[in-house]
């Protein structure tokens, strides 16, 4: 469900679109170093974005380095990490974690059961460190799992669990940024949600797979009420995020905002007018 919340490249200055690649190369890193290669397997974009975000928030004091991996064993990539890479090294394991164990429990997921297993020693000290991220994260999958279970169709339910999901893993204190920052990742959860639901329409329906937007696509005005409710969600997103007092990298968070999540449905829609075409 992610990879939604990227930077839109040919906006971005050129040190500009190297610093992100670094912050995105030191998640990847920290992973490695705190979950071995299995660790580096649940690596997200969208992760990359909240760390940028709570670097500008907190003014966290970063340090860069350079290391091969094995995506680029011969050049050296330069790397950007301190503690909000660390705590997003945790979440992305923990989210990965409970989507795999939801996996098994409710599809007997063969992947879902090997990607528990694999994980469940390593998660366990994360678990502990952030319980209430942990329950939040477990309970909102398991609400998802039953909409979808239950075939729901009216699409705030589920798309609410990924909102509330998303919203709590932006908040790395408790202070007075907490309420803008859980709508801000309310609204942006939502919006990924819908998102994927309105990419994998034409696969779901052939497999008769979940799809929350299965009843709304029989509508002359899909498309429209489609484009809206996303506009919504990041227009909602967005006036969080301008409420915030940052400053470091604000020009990448913008770009990421207003133009990147934006990239995958313009890619579809350029898609629908060229099969129109023909």
């Amino acid at each position: 469900m992610f990879g939604y919340v990227t930077a839109y490249e040919p906006e971005l200055k050129v040190k500009e679109f190297q610093k992100y690649k670094a912050y995105y190369c030191g998640l990847c890193q920290s992973l490695k170093n705190r979950y071995g290669a299995l660790g580096q397997l649940t690596l997200t974009y969208d992760m990359t974005f909240a760390i940028i975000l709570l670097t500008s928030l907190y003014e966290s004091e970063t340090k860069m380095s350079a290391h091969r991996c094995k995506v680029h064993p011969l050049k050296k990539q330069a790397m950007l990490q301190n503690e909000i890479t660390e705590y997003a090294a945790d979440m992305n394991l923990i989210l990965a974690y409970y989507h795999m164990k939801d996996d098994w429990q409710d599809e007997k997921s063969v992947s879902g059961f090997a990607g528990t297993c694999a994980l469940r020693r390593r998660v366990k000290k994360a678990i502990f460190k952030y319980p209430h991220q942990s329950r939040v994260i477990q309970r909102e999958l398991k609400n998802l799992a039953r909409y979808e279970k239950e075939n729901a169709m009216e699409l705030d339910a589920p798309a609410g669990c990924f909102g509330r999901l998303m919203g709590e893993l932006f908040l790395y204190r408790k202070d007075q940024w907490e309420m803008t920052l859980r709508r801000l990742g309310f609204f942006l959860g939502k919006f990924i949600y819908i998102m994927d639901a309105y990419e994998d329409l034409e696969k779901d329906i052939k497999s008769g797979s979940y799809n929350p937007l299965r009843e709304l696509s029989k509508e002359e005005d899909y498309e429209e009420r489609c484009r809206e409710m996303l506009c919504m969600m990041m227009g909602e997103c967005t006036a969080e995020f301008e409420k915030l007092p940052c400053i470091l990298d604000v020009d990448i968070l913008r770009n990421i905002l207003y133009d990147g999540v934006w990239k995958r449905f313009n890619k579809l829609q350029d898609k629908k007018r060229e099969e129109q075409k023909v």
